[in-house]
């Protein structure tokens, strides 16, 4: 079977300063434990249906904030690192694009949790200005790198991805906010389902997916995708994309008929590429199995609940057409896959950055520190079981919506063990940049005299 090499030379000396992705990283989990508060006060109602406002308000804290916020940090270092690209000022736009993000994803809670219009054209406004700086920056940045190879290519698909669901998703929030004065010939519906399926399938999936090219061989020690994988699954999925937006220019008969087989090859695609990710970590060169390999099978074992899911509610109208049937897709997918391939992600990204920078400043005058003992890998062992323990009680107050309490105050715990073995990794950073400087000052007071 062919396969590609995905392991390019890293341009470490492009990497932004650390404060650039730390800033994103450190927020992030703080809105998980958030939306799992409001899970856990709000209780069972929450668990109506999907279009309950403490469902949509958890939804966009999740996927607003954490996602989007570890995502851009992630961005920011991995085109800069992998791609090679000069990013424009990256220091200056984290600082307008973070907390700007922030802003936004506290204005659009409010606004489901509320019903207040205003808020919705607040956050739209805010958005567009974020987002609009951040797309730019990283749309200039990847079309000058003269990198080449599929994960640069489906990166650039992922931008596209992000610039289409903030599109959809303003347009959702001025429909929202204007709906006494604002006409649109789009059924409101089918404008949530495509800003849906391009937030989550166009943008999340499409940048893991690139990703995981480089990381999954290179991290995790095993064998390359399969090329036909690293081709197919991304042109694919994009097209799947295009053809399920057509319910809004098309909204035919025959385009509502459609709809289901352009759904179902798109969970064929990510059955494909989930078992492939699977099945490569099986082949792997080292058997121990740390956090982040765990996280990432959690992740892929997820996405294929998902997509199988998806197929038997399908097959099953009596399962599909309940109301908790769409909560159950997207615990599956939010906690289950994009939050565990995140989180496992931080585990080994803020560790290497430590590592990194601390070896760039030390020079001769300090070693660096192991990347191990960044973070403990208990601690990272434990919050990693809390997460999945969240993830089986989340699934559980689906059907039983009486245990929202716990199954809340359970994903706000891991979200907070997350967020303080994240602040124990940048105190080591800060501890040991501090006696760097230290000793060079020491060194150079030695040489003066």
């Amino acid at each position: 079977m062919a396969r590609t090499s995905m392991q390019p030379a890293l341009s470490f000396e492009q990497a932004p300063p650390i404060s650039v992705p730390y800033r994103f990283f450190l927020t992030a989990p703080m809105f998980g434990a958030v939306a799992g508060l409001v899970m856990a006060v709000l209780g069972p109602p929450t668990l109506e249906s999907r279009w309950s406002s403490g469902a949509l308000a958890m939804t966009h804290l999740i996927v607003v904030d954490f996602m989007l916020q570890a995502m851009c940090g992630s961005l920011l270092q991995f085109v800069a690192v992998v791609a090679g690209a000069n990013i424009w000022r990256p220091r200056l736009v984290a600082r307008i694009v973070h907390p700007l993000i922030t802003a936004g994803a506290i204005f659009l809670a409010s606004a489901f949790l509320l019903g207040q219009q205003v808020l919705f054209l607040v956050a739209a406004a805010v958005f567009i200005t974020a987002l609009g700086l951040f797309l730019t920056v990283m749309a200039i940045a990847l079309l000058r790198t003269p990198a080449r190879g599929m994960s640069i290519h489906v990166l650039r698909l992922a931008v596209l991805g992000l610039l289409v669901t903030v599109a959809l998703g303003a347009t959702l929030a001025l429909t929202l906010g204007l709906e006494e004065h604002l006409q649109t010939d789009w059924s409101l519906l089918a404008l949530i389902n495509v800003h849906v399926a391009w937030g989550l399938g166009g943008w999340a999936l499409m940048l893991v997916i690139g990703v995981s090219y480089l990381v999954v061989p290179m991290f995790q020690l095993t064998p390359s995708y399969p090329v036909w994988l690293t081709r197919l699954v991304p042109a694919g999925l994009f097209l799947v994309l295009c053809l399920w937006s057509l319910q809004l220019v098309a909204p035919s008969k025959l385009m509502q008929a459609l709809q289901p087989g352009v759904a179902l090859v798109g969970m064929l695609l990510a059955i494909f590429y989930a078992a492939t990710t699977l099945w490569l970590q099986s082949r792997r060169r080292r058997r121990h199995a740390d956090p982040t390999l765990v996280f990432w099978r959690g992740a892929m074992v997820s996405l294929l609940a998902f997509a199988l899911s998806w197929i038997v509610f399908e097959a099953m109208p009596q399962l599909g057409g309940r109301l908790n049937a769409p909560l159950w897709l997207g615990v599956l997918a939010i906690p289950g896959l994009f939050l565990s391939v995140i989180t496992g992600m931080l585990y080994k990204i803020m560790p290497f950055l430590n590592w990194l920078h601390l070896q760039q400043q030390g020079g001769t005058v300090m070693t660096a520190p192991n990347m191990k003992q960044m973070i403990p890998e208990n601690a990272m062992r434990g919050q990693m079981r809390l997460h999945f323990a969240a993830l089986g009680l989340l699934l559980a107050a689906v059907l039983w919506p009486a245990l929202a309490l716990p199954a809340g105050l359970a994903f706000a715990a891991s979200c907070l063990w997350l967020e303080w073995n994240l602040i124990g990794a940048a105190r080591v950073y800060a501890r040991f940049r501090d006696n760097i400087r230290g000793a060079t000052g020491s060194a150079a007071e030695s040489g003066r005299s």
